[in-house]
């Protein structure tokens, strides 16, 4: 044999024996970097079991849906159920070569690559639908190469485990489409009201364009760019021949999202949910009908800007807030924290406590009536100082002794504190005070009764339906009805309890009503309607009160800001009146 010859066999075995070493050894290596990306792996078949926080839907009086927390999920959907435009707009816009990849698409990396090279900027992403499925179910939103090797890992596990309309069905009912809705059914019925096997043809494709910034693109964050993303799937649905082009243009036009609620309603959910794993302990999704009037809501919300914006920018009033309360029951129908929650969450209703005024004053003449004093008991109204204090009253002129009726219904400061002498003290008027629910702190001398310990709001207003609802403390609450996984379920109300006797109760109001039919709150008057309330107004005009009620309805109100600087003489009477009576105006009879 030829030298030659055997010398090209020998190289031809060593370049084989070296191709084989290499092979195993690359083998060997590549083993060895699969196993250092999957040591820490998810175990696919346990993290395909759900886990998420359980849901909280909140629901208006009338059944409109008013907010939702937590994780929202919908029935579980199957490809049958559902209308065939509805997996064709997600393929469409996210994986048009689903059902032809293994999992993993190497001409749509190459193709994604192309238009991102050629466009100068990530226009494309290469990510096939299993790809997606793999990293929402499995691992983080983190971007590194190992997550990315664990991503192709795991789409190749579904791939394998899984047919494509298995995957597909996965994929639609666990996919996070904002606003803490998790598949199409739950979004459908968040954004348009209506269940995934209803969804109109632009509906799905709003739908199918929301995976991409679900937090950013959804109707509720920002609609303009939720139907920018839905023509666009449209678009993408047309270039597929699911639709023509006059179609998809058709259905483009079409694209129209139902109001929110009032985004200042914010304010009431938050105080609802505030206390929900108290009340509901356990992990079950919980759906709740709130007491929340939304037309009284957003009743409440235009009258309080239009007269923040108004007289009240003129006086230096920046901020107000309002409850509106059901005198029988507690249930609060409307409250507004403040003048925009979009621009801060803090609840002026619930949460600020601040020195009541002269809102105060029926409590210490309660507790005088119970101490023996009747509405035609006189007080005088002459000057009075106790130790270095000496109580004004403003413009108001001494005329001698009045009926505690007409010194309540003026308001007069030295009249009241003399009331306070006969009724037992500062003791027994806390003590009236806390039994209609409010919790202080107050102050063990004179000067409460003018109002100088502290409350919030929400307090004064339940505590003022006691006046109109014959002596019942009632418990401010905002949750009517609870189910919990669609089963009827307790909401714990709690009973309205005798804190005031019958005849007590009638005597205040009758002087309540004196206050605004001839006294300090004549501008809450609205003809034809019977009222009764009380102003209050705290030092240097920092603070601005009238909490009132007509019929079975308790307004309270208040005006001021948030740094306590004074207002332009704005006392109860006249801005907070005002707003009482723009308010009971446009509520039905």
């Amino acid at each position: 044999m030829p030298s030659a010859v055997r010398a090209r066999r020998r190289i031809a075995r060593r370049i084989a024996a070296w191709t084989l070493i290499a092979g195993v050894w690359g083998s060997l290596a590549l083993g060895l970097v699969l196993l250092v990306f999957a040591w820490d792996l998810p175990r696919p078949e346990t993290a395909l079991e759900a886990t998420r926080r359980p849901s909280v839907t909140l629901e208006s009086a009338d059944g409109r849906l008013l907010s939702t927390s937590g994780d929202l999920y919908g029935e579980t959907v199957r490809l049958r159920d559902l209308p065939l435009h509805v997996p064709t707009a997600l393929l469409s816009i996210e994986d048009r070569r689903f059902r032809a990849h293994f999992g993993l698409d190497p001409l749509g990396l190459l193709r994604a690559a192309w238009v991102n090279i050629t466009t100068g900027r990530v226009a494309q992403g290469g990510s096939t639908l299993t790809q997606q499925l793999a990293k929402n179910l499995f691992l983080t939103p983190e971007r590194s190469l190992r997550r990315k090797v664990q991503e192709a890992m795991l789409a190749l596990w579904l791939e394998s485990r899984f047919t494509k309309d298995q995957l597909l069905e996965i994929y639609l009912n666990r996919v996070y489409l904002g606003a803490g809705a998790y598949g199409v059914d739950a979004a459908a019925r968040l954004y348009f009201g209506v269940p995934a096997r209803r969804l109109s043809v632009w509906q799905a494709a709003v739908l199918a364009g929301l995976p991409r910034a679900p937090s950013r693109l959804n109707p509720r964050a920002n609609p303009e760019a939720a139907a920018r993303r839905g023509a666009e799937v449209l678009r993408a649905m047309a270039a597929n021949g699911a639709l023509t082009e006059a179609q998809a243009a058709s259905e483009a036009e079409r694209i129209a999202f139902p109001p929110r609620p009032s985004r200042d309603s914010g304010w009431f959910a938050d105080w609802v949910n505030d206390d929900l794993a108290s009340r509901f302990p356990g992990s079950a999704d919980l759906t709740l009908r709130t007491t929340l009037d939304l037309r009284t809501q957003a009743l409440v919300e235009q009258r309080l800007e239009a007269l923040l914006a108004g007289p009240g920018a003129a006086a230096d009033a920046g901020q107000g807030a309002v409850v509106v309360m059901d005198a029988a029951t507690g249930a609060v129908r409307a409250m507004a924290g403040g003048r925009d929650y979009r621009r801060g969450p803090f609840n002026r209703a619930v949460s600020a406590r601040r020195q009541p005024g002269s809102v105060f004053k029926p409590f210490v003449y309660l507790a005088a009536l119970e101490h023996g004093l009747s509405p035609d008991s006189t007080v005088s109204d002459a000057p009075l100082t106790l130790g270095r204090w000496s109580p004004g009253n403003g413009a108001w002129r001494p005329r001698g002794d009045l009926p505690l009726e007409d010194a309540l219904a003026h308001s007069v400061n030295t009249a009241a504190v003399r009331v306070l002498a006969r009724a037992g003290g500062a003791r027994e008027a806390a003590a009236v005070a806390r039994r209609l629910g409010l919790a202080g702190p107050f102050p063990n001398d004179a000067t409460i009764a003018l109002g100088t310990g502290e409350a919030s709001l929400l307090e004064l207003t339940a505590a003022y339906a006691a006046f109109a609802n014959g002596g019942m403390r009632v418990a401010p609450h905002g949750i009517a009805a609870a189910r919990a996984e669609g089963r009827p379920i307790s909401p714990n109300l709690p009973a309205p309890a005798r804190a005031v006797q019958p005849t007590d109760a009638a005597a205040i109001r009758h002087m309540l009503e004196a206050v605004v039919s001839r006294g300090s709150g004549r501008a809450a008057g609205v003809p034809g309607r019977a009222a009764a309330g009380k102003t209050g107004t705290t030092q240097d005009f920092r603070d601005a009160w009238f909490v009132g009620f007509s019929g079975n309805t308790v307004i309270g109100i208040w005006l001021g800001n948030d740094d306590a600087t004074p207002m332009d003489d704005v006392r109860g009477g006249t801005l907070p009146a005002r707003l009482f009576h723009d308010i009971l105006e446009g509520l039905p009879r």
